[in-house]
């Protein structure tokens, strides 16, 4: 079952990093990529083995950060696709890690946004890559979903779902 859980966490993970790709690229996160990283917690739930009153906390935090994520989006704070991923991200995270998520997001996003903002003032968007042009083009979002993805990577320690999975990675290196 423990297999089971770390190769649905490998993917979680990997949809994550899909997730930061596509948005740099495209500026979205399209809803099917959201709707399978939330997807991938019931089968993670099932295998898992933790007690209901831990999962039914991490559908309580994945909820909370639904409202909020959706206030932000209301307020055009957030794109659809950051307000539907950051609920799906805390499903897997729980309320253990929601704290050191928030943080970790805030940093990589004000750094995102310091990086493009510098880039669009010195390089026209037209020497930029085709494949990562689209923040840099002006008015243009922050591919928020890199700050997701970084926050997930950085606050994957304080999930149960996640944690084995890198404590057999870093055991590989």
């Amino acid at each position: 079952m423990l297999m089971i859980l770390n190769i649905l966490a490998g993917l979680f993970l990997a949809l994550c990093l899909l997730a930061a790709i596509h948005d740099v690229n495209r500026l979205t996160i399209p809803n099917w990529l959201n709707l399978a990283l939330a997807g991938l917690f019931i089968p993670a739930a099932a295998v898992s083995g933790l007690p209901l009153e831990i999962l039914g906390g991490h559908l309580m935090i994945a909820a909370l950060a639904f409202l909020i994520a959706f206030g932000l989006f209301a307020f055009r704070i957030f794109g659809g696709g950051d307000a539907k991923m950051i609920p799906a991200v805390m499903l897997w995270l729980g309320p253990e890690a929601g704290v050191p998520f928030v943080f970790s997001m805030a940093l990589a996003g004000g750094a995102c946004a310091l990086l493009i903002l510098a880039v669009r003032r010195t390089v026209p968007a037209a020497a930029v890559p085709g494949v990562v042009r689209a923040p840099f083009e002006e008015n243009a979002g922050v591919p928020y979903g890199v700050a997701i993805a970084a926050g997930t990577f950085m606050a994957a320690s304080a999930s149960p779902f996640l944690s084995d999975l890198l404590n057999q990675v870093s055991a590989w290196s």
